[in-house]
């Protein structure tokens, strides 16, 4: 079932009376910036937004002040104005209707990375068992979608190292959008509880958790049958590394990746031996180093296009049994990148976003610079300068996603798998196509 629903918030624009006069219409071109889809483009004479009041008239007497924080709602800044437009398109779901609303509007910025027809669609449901939770990497070449379920109970002796549970890689390869084939991935060795995984090289690099008996680290998987792996790295000289979580590939071919201790919280690793690192693996050389630490959970970590801010997410908030401690982190923070003798480090850390539902997981940058990440209540898009321009609103949140073709971008949700279509433009910083 595909949902097509764009849910403006209210602008600095009005006529006089305090209610924004706009309509939500995609027909109407050429109030929209006909420019590069880019959602950090702004308009730099546009003042900045006020709050208006949901109650209208009744607030227009109050003080300036209390009409604009009199009512938390109003940070939601629905056009309830645009009611009658959308009766009026029966395939559209109303504002005040309370379906989910798949897109969320920020900023007009974000309608550019939209495109004229935005979509979420369910592409699969499966109750058994939750097969999409993270990797979600697109292989262009074979037109294949890999993704890592959740932990899965598994009573196989060799269970046992693992706490009784195991992981499942799932192929997907694609004819069309809708016409596909999906079928598990079967290693002639284990994968040891992979976990997030990208591109690399004519195959996928994944981060291997391991087990109470096995190494963790990175593997290497061929993309094509019979999907052969290799062990990339699976020590910090000498020292066991705690459970990989998610991984980017650098332009100059070095892997970087996070190194939470969830397994070691959800039983099946050993107690860590190291901190929570960010980690670069230099395969050329075996160079393996420390380039950052100071996290609660590290977990999702990208680029952006021009490869000089590294983003990695802190998942604080999120213990390995479930449960949220709400003065945690659960923060997105941006480095920059600098070389010296012909080395990457990073400097000048500091706070990019904070999500405001559950904590950013997964995270990817589009062509443009705009920084979009997993968190509980979907996938939330901030532009290169951190303001969140727009959310896609996912029922049960999403953990991770990767783009696909031409604004194509597919979003783990567990037991579902989503599609979600932006503008042709809008396409990942890492694929290339």
């Amino acid at each position: 079932m595909s949902h097509h629903l764009w849910h403006r918030p209210r602008t600095a624009e009005a006529d006089g009376t305090g209610h924004a006069n706009h309509k939500v219409s995609f027909s109407d071109s050429s109030k929209r910036d006909s420019s590069r889809p880019s959602a950090s483009r702004t308009n730099s004479h546009t003042s900045s937004p006020r709050l208006l009041s949901p109650r209208g008239d009744r607030d227009r007497d109050r003080p300036r002040s209390q009409q604009q924080w009199s009512d938390n709602r109003a940070w939601q800044r629905v056009n309830r104005q645009s009611e009658a437009l959308w009766q009026e398109s029966p395939s559209l779901l109303s504002p005040s209707s309370p379906q989910p609303r798949p897109f969320l509007i920020y900023h007009d910025s974000f309608l550019n990375l939209l495109g004229p027809s935005p979509s979420l669609s369910l592409l699969i449901s499966d109750p058994r068992a939750p097969y999409f939770h993270e990797a979600g990497v697109f292989h262009p070449a074979t037109n294949t979608l890999f993704i890592t379920s959740n932990q899965i109970p598994d009573t196989s002796p060799d269970a046992v190292t693992t706490s009784n549970k195991t992981i499942v890689i799932t192929k997907i390869e694609f004819f069309s959008p809708a016409d596909f084939t999906r079928d598990k991935v079967r290693c002639p060795e284990r994968n040891y509880m992979a976990k997030g995984g990208t591109n690399f090289r004519d195959g996928i690099v994944l981060c291997a958790q391991g087990s109470l008996r096995e190494p963790s680290g990175l593997i290497y998987m061929e993309a094509k049958r019979p999907h052969k792996t290799i062990t990339l790295v699976n020590n910090y000289h000498g020292r066991p590394f705690n459970s990989p979580n998610d991984v980017v590939v650098h332009s100059d071919g070095s892997v970087w990746f996070t190194d939470p201790i969830y397994g070691y919280e959800q039983g099946f690793r050993p107690k860590p031996q190291l901190p929570q690192h960010v980690y670069r693996f230099d395969p050329s050389t075996g160079d393996i180093r420390v380039v950052a630490d100071g996290f609660g959970r590290p977990n999702g970590i990208c680029f952006s296009p021009n490869e000089e801010t590294c983003y990695i997410t802190d998942t604080d908030v999120i213990r390995g049994d479930g449960t949220q401690v709400h003065s945690r982190a659960a923060t997105v923070y941006a480095y920059s990148v600098y070389w010296t003798d012909d080395q990457p480090y990073l400097t000048n850390r500091r706070v990019f976003a904070y999500a405001d539902t559950g904590a950013p997981d997964g995270i990817k940058c589009d062509v443009y610079g705009n920084v979009y990440a997993g968190c509980g209540d979907g996938i939330n898009v901030w532009n290169s300068g951190g303001m969140l321009v727009g959310k896609i609103l996912i029922e049960g949140g999403c953990a991770n996603f990767c783009f696909g073709r031409n604004g194509e971008i597919w979003c783990c949700g567990e037991n579902k798998l989503w599609r979600v279509k932006l503008g042709d433009e809008t396409k990942g910083a890492l694929l290339g196509i």
